[in-house]
């Protein structure tokens, strides 16, 4: 690694499910629970077209008995759901994704920031950090509690780099779903996908794709994305 590239100093965020860890069935269970406890049907690709939203959205947008300003019900309603996610995770337990380790290694043997940019609960990243080890990897973490605005909106990640003491043009977003990779792009930062959720050619909208982050080191990534990005670090 050069000494320009470690002055460069980047900020790396990281979405939570499908980047970090790999839930989604867990996640599908525990809304397929939910909907059992409401006597009612889980909405065919429902879980495939909410993913990555916050319940916020999900709950008055699919649940038709719900209506959008009962914060109290939404509230409930998705605090269940989170409870019955976590109940199926204590269960089966849960590791971290092919290459995620080695990455977080490298950043904090390099001093490069982490923050963890979700729309998931704090409490959920909290339970799988202790669950898996990965607490000590980051330096900041950004949930749903800490938004107003659910992705594609910016906020999280633009609260994240923040966070990291970084500027949009330093900070470099890792997303498997395709409203993340908006919400990276419209805080002006770098987008690396990975194709946890969605094919492999679905993403063309990131910088850059790839199946997921196994053998990926820092200076790979940096150039996958272009050179500016470290560039336009050693000028801020």
């Amino acid at each position: 690694m050069s000494s320009s590239l470690l002055s460069s100093s980047p900020g790396f965020i990281f979405d939570w499910d499908g980047v970090i860890i790999d839930s989604h069935a867990q996640h599908e269970e525990s809304w397929g629970l939910l909907f059992q406890e409401l006597g009612r049907p889980m909405p065919e690709g429902f879980f495939k077209a909410t993913f990555g939203m916050r319940n916020q959205q999900i709950i008055p947008m699919c649940f038709d008995f719900v209506e959008a300003g009962d914060h109290a019900e939404i509230a409930r309603l998705g605090n269940r759901k989170e409870e019955l996610y976590r109940e199926i995770l204590r269960r089966d337990g849960i590791e971290p994704l092919p290459g995620v380790v080695a990455l977080l290694t490298e950043l904090k043997q390099l001093g490069i920031p982490a923050s963890v940019g979700s729309s998931t609960p704090r409490l959920n990243i909290e339970t799988i950090m202790a669950m898996t080890g990965l607490a000590d990897y980051f330096q900041a973490i950004v949930s749903a509690e800490d938004v107003t605005m659910g992705k594609p909106d910016p906020q999280v990640f633009l609260k994240a780099g923040e966070k990291i003491h970084r500027t949009p043009e330093q900070c470099l977003v890792f997303e498997d779903a395709h409203v993340g990779i908006e919400a990276g792009k419209r805080a002006g930062m770098k987008v690396l996908a990975v194709a946890t959720t969605h094919p492999l050619e679905s993403l063309h909208q990131a910088d850059a794709a790839f199946e997921n982050l196994a053998g990926l080191s820092v200076e790979k990534i940096l150039a996958a994305v272009g050179t500016s990005v470290a560039a336009r670090n050693e000028a801020a």
